[in-house]
This record gives C-alpha cells, sequence and structure tokens, in this order.
C-alpha cells in the first residue's frame, strides 16, 4: 500500500509524497497538486500585482506578468489572470502619468517611461493575441476596450483625450482576423450600435486593415464584408451623434459631430472592399443589401452607378438583385437609365417565377408600374408576358400576378380592352375561323414598346381558371367579374408556396362531407378470380401482361 513518511531534518520538515505501489502519484494526488499549483500562480500574480502599485523598484513584475499572458495557449486560466491584473496596473499608471512624456523629466524618468510604454505595447500584443482563443476572446475584448479609454485620457498627458489608433488598429485587425464570430458580435453589441465614435474609428480601422495588408483572401474579404454589414444603421443628422466612449471633443466642427464624415468613413471602408474584387456570391451578399445597408451610407451613391449598371446588365439573379439597387440611384440621385424599361422586361423570363427572389421582384415591379403616367402600351407588354409566363408557372406565382394584374387595370384603365378583345372586323372573324386563335402578341420582342400586346388578348386568363389548383382557379376568376375592389394588397399574397398553400387547404373546415364510394381491389394488374361477383380492374384491359 502507499504511505507517507514525515522525517525531521534539523528545523525543516521533509514530507515524502504518497505513492502508488508502481513509483507514482496517485491520480487523486495530482489533481491536488495540480489545483494548489493554479492557487499558488493566481496568489502569486496577486502579489506581483500588489508590489508594482507599491514601489516602481518593482516594476520588473509587469514583463513577469506579460510572460503570464503570453501563454493563453499553455494555461487559459493563469493568461487571463495575468491579463486583468495588468490592465489594472496600466490603468492606474496611465491615470498617475506614470507613461506620459514630460519636457521637464529627468534622464531616468525618461528611461522608466519610455520603458512603461515599450512593455504597454508588449500588452497589447499579448491580449489582441488571445482574441483567437474561445475561451479567452470576450474577456480579452472586454480588458483592450477599458484600456483603451484610459490611454485615450491619460497617455499623451493632455486636457483633451487622444484616440489611441496604436491599439485600436491592432483590435480591429484582431478582430478581423479572429476565428471566434462571438467576439464579433461582441464588439458590434456592446460598442459599436452603442457609440458613435467607436463606430466612426471601426469604419477607419477596416478601410486600413484592407488597403494596407498585402493580400486579402476571400475568407477574410467575408469576414470585413459580414463585420461592415453589422453596422447597418445610419444616423438622420449630426444631432443625432451624441453618444460617445472616449470622451466628447469640445470643438463642434470636430469630425466625429459631422454626419458627413461619419459617411465618408463608411464610404471608404465599402470602396476599400469592392476594390478587392468580389466572386459572384459575394456580389449577390452585397447587392442582396445594397439598397437598406451599403448606399445610406455613401455621400456620393453615385459612386456605385458603373458597379450597380455592370450588375444590372450582367442577367439572372444578379441582374434582380442589382435592380433595387439601381432604382435607389434613380430615386435618390435621379440616375440617367434610358433603357430601364426595355432591361426590366427583358428580366421577365421562364426563372423569375420559380426564383428565391420572386417576391422581391413583384414589390419592386410594383413600385416601378405604379405611375398613371406610364404608357399603357408599355403596361400592356409586362401583363401579356406575366400572362403568358403564367401558363407554366408554380400555383404560388400565379396567387401573385393575378391580383398584381387587377391592381394595374384599375391604375392603367387602357388596358382593360386586353379582357374583352373580340373580333371586330371581318378580316379578323375570317382568319380565327380560318387559324382557330387570333393573337398579335410578339413575345420574342424586346422592347416593350413594340410587342403589340395592347393588341391581344388575356386568353391565358381564362386557362387559369380552370387550373388544377383550385385556389388558383378561384383567383383567376376575379378578372371575369365585376371590379368591385379598389385595390388587392399584395403582400397578403407575395409570401406564398406549395406548403402554405397545401396547409390553407388542409386547415379548412369541411362543412359537408363528400360522398364516396370505394372497393378495396384484390386484383391490379391480374384478373378477378373465377366464380366471384369482382370485375376486372381497368388496368388488366389497357396492359396485357402475359407471356409473350
Amino acid at each position: 500500500m502507499p504511505s507517507t513518511t514525515v522525517k525531521e531534518k534539523g528545523t525543516k520538515t521533509v514530507v515524502k509524497r504518497k505513492r502508488s505501489e508502481n513509483g507514482e502519484p496517485t491520480k487523486k494526488r495530482r489533481k491536488s497538486e495540480a489545483g494548489e499549483e493554479k492557487e499558488d500562480l493566481a496568489s502569486q500574480i496577486q502579489n506581483l500585482e500588489s508590489q508594482i502599485n507599491e514601489s516602481k523598484k518593482h516594476y520588473n513584475n509587469i514583463a513577469t506578468l506579460i510572460e503570464y499572458a503570453e501563454k493563453q495557449n499553455e494555461d487559459p486560466t493563469t493568461a487571463i489572470a495575468a491579463a486583468e491584473a495588468l490592465c489594472r496596473v496600466f490603468v492606474r499608471l496611465l491615470a498617475s502619468g506614470s507613461l506620459v512624456k514630460k519636457k521637464d523629466a529627468s534622464e531616468k524618468e525618461a528611461t522608466v517611461a519610455k520603458w512603461l510604454r515599450d512593455r504597454l505595447s508588449d500588452y497589447h500584443k499579448a491580449l489582441t493575441s488571445m482574441f483567437k482563443s474561445t475561451k479567452l476572446a470576450v474577456q480579452a475584448l472586454v480588458l483592450a476596450m477599458a484600456l483603451l479609454k484610459a490611454e485615450a485620457q491619460f497617455l499623451e498627458g493632455k486636457d483633451e483625450a487622444v484616440f489611441p489608433w496604436p491599439l485600436f488598429n491592432a483590435i480591429i485587425s484582431a478582430l478581423l482576423t479572429s476565428p471566434v464570430e462571438e467576439v464579433r458580435d461582441e464588439f458590434c453589441d456592446k460598442f459599436i450600435d452603442e457609440y458613435d465614435d467607436i463606430r466612426f474609428y471601426t469604419f477607419e480601422g477596416i478601410k486600413d486593415f484592407l488597403t494596407q495588408r498585402e493580400s486579402v483572401d476571400e475568407e477574410l474579404q467575408n469576414t470585413a464584408f459580414e463585420f461592415l454589414l453589422k453596422m447597418e444603421d445610419v444616423p438622420e443628422s449630426s444631432e443625432d451623434l451624441e453618444d460617445f466612449y472616449i470622451e466628447q471633443p469640445s470643438k463642434k466642427k470636430h469630425p466625429l459631430r459631422s454626419l458627413s464624415q461619419h459617411k465618408k468613413r463608411a464610404q471608404e471602408a465599402w470602396l476599400a472592399l469592392f476594390q478587392l474584387g468580389l466572386s459572384k456570391e459575394q456580389r449577390k451578399k452585397v447587392l442582396d443589401v445594397m439598397a437598406s445597408s451599403i448606399a445610406p451610407w455613401f455621400i456620393k451613391p453615385e459612386l456605385l452607378m458603373d458597379f450597380l449598371t455592370d450588375c444590372y446588365n450582367t442577367g439572372g439573379s444578379i441582374s434582380l438583385l442589382a435592380l433595387s439597387g439601381v432604382f435607389y440611384l434613380i430615386q435618390e440621385r435621379n440616375l440617367d437609365y434610358p433603357s430601364f424599361y426595355q432591361k426590366l422586361y427583358s428580366l421577365l423570363d421562364t426563372d423569375i417565377l420559380h426564383s428565391k427572389y420572386r417576391s422581391r421582384f413583384f414589390r419592386l415591379l410594383d413600385t416601378f408600374l405604379g405611375s398613371s403616367h406610364l404608357p399603357a402600351v408599355l403596361v400592356a407588354s409586362f401583363i401579356k408576358r406575366l400572362a403568358r409566363l403564367a401558363l407554366n408557372a408554380p400555383p404560388s406565382a400565379i396567387v401573385v400576378i393575378v391580383p398584381w394584374f387587377y391592381n394595374l387595370f384599375k391604375k392603367h384603365p387602357l388596358t382593360t380592352f386586353m379582357m374583352h378583345r373580340v373580333p371586330r372586323t371581318k378580316e379578323e372573324k375570317e382568319l380565327i375561323e380560318k387559324e382557330g386563335v387570333l393573337d398579335p402578341f410578339l413575345p420574342d420582342e424586346q422592347d416593350p414598346m413594340e410587342t403589340h400586346a395592347i393588341d391581344s388578348c388575356l386568353w391565358e386568363i381564362v386557362q387559369l381558371q380552370s387550373h388544377y389548383h383550385p385556389n388558383v382557379a378561384t383567383i383567376a376568376k376575379i378578372i371575369s367579374e365585376q371590379f368591385t375592389k379598389q385595390a388587392y394588397n399584395l403582400e397578403d399574397f407575395l409570401d406564398h408556396s406549395y406548403g402554405s398553400l397545401i396547409d390553407a387547404e388542409m386547415s379548412k373546415e369541411v362543412k359537408k362531407a363528400p360522398v364516396i364510394e370505394f372497393m378495396i381491389p384484390k386484383h391490379i394488374f391480374t384478373k378477378a378470380d373465377s366464380g366471384t361477383e369482382q370485375t376486372d380492374s381497368p388496368l388488366v384491359s389497357l396492359w396485357d401482361f402475359g407471356s409473350s
């Protein structure tokens, strides 16, 4: 059995540790020793901090604490304890002016101040390196921001706070390269969303990071994009800039108190990202939020014209996503796009009604064709093209198209002739009798002013009134009824899908159960047994499964 013995050597007591039969310390003993060692380190860190606060002769303890803080991979608990102690130490030293470069300071004092600044720089590196650790990243961020505030107030020894760029640039760089998404979320929630000056300097820090770095891979681009995207709340005026993490500048003309300067920093950051070159997926992400989160930050949105028009002319889903950005420029900056409606008309292809961006497209399309000043010939082309596409569209798309037609007919009464088109001349009647149909619409014509849609009729709607889906057939019949309703709210129809249509059918209350006569057949592909009352299945007479 393992044993423990105690021997006296003079005044010193020697304790022989308890060991197992094979000579190794027991597992319980090892755990106990590890716990004691951690407690000793924590106690040692506290003693080192106390000694620094007591006397300048113990300033070398700062270097020891930095060594502990740099061991975040080996011992995270000790590293963060040392980092917290260092934060308290440097905040006290900064507040006392020990790191300020004084003109009347002696050579010895200047040397000490320079040494402390060098150690402060080492602490910056140790602290920002913790951003890569899942366990320590958030705690390290809190410490770094506390230190940032103290440096701004005391490091330069001036009456007004001076923003500490070296530390903040290191924080931004560490945030962008950190694999821990949680630390970026924490920074956005607790600092960017709360303080206008932190958002201001973050834009500038991201711009510097993207422009000064030799190469930026796709992963870093995505991280920078997601980071910029989190800063989506654009202040409405300079009066809204009132929340500051660092002391508010006293000068009224200071950049921090100017909304145009805030927007300028944001614009430079976004342009720096665009200049790196975007992949197709990244372009989609950018275009998806262009009108809501990017363009409002630009003091010169016209800088986006080339990018947006190129995307709009690309075709496919890219054009669809660029549509909202182009419309923003037309609305806000009077962008002149002569062939806008022709390009918009070209987007109406077989894929548009199956696209996941269908709802978004119809919202914009409703806006673009909502003006009563548009030519009826143009509006008729859009109606006819969509009616033709509706013949092969999913039910969830058709239930949007028909109410939208209704609204357009109310806004543009001249297009209602398409609903009641009948042969008027003898030649038209003879042509219908000969060919069976008369439709002058030119489906391959690219110019919506030249399709002759206004001379056509909406026979496609009549076909939809016999659609296999009862909801589609019912809603298609509103075009054949009296137009007593002022308008339909498209939002009630835009987000339908196969699932929502099925759920609507399944949740309907059946007032009267249908009468069903049903007999379970014993044979499907073979003849019924002779001598029974059962008849052969229709499949028996349709297919011969006998041997050939």
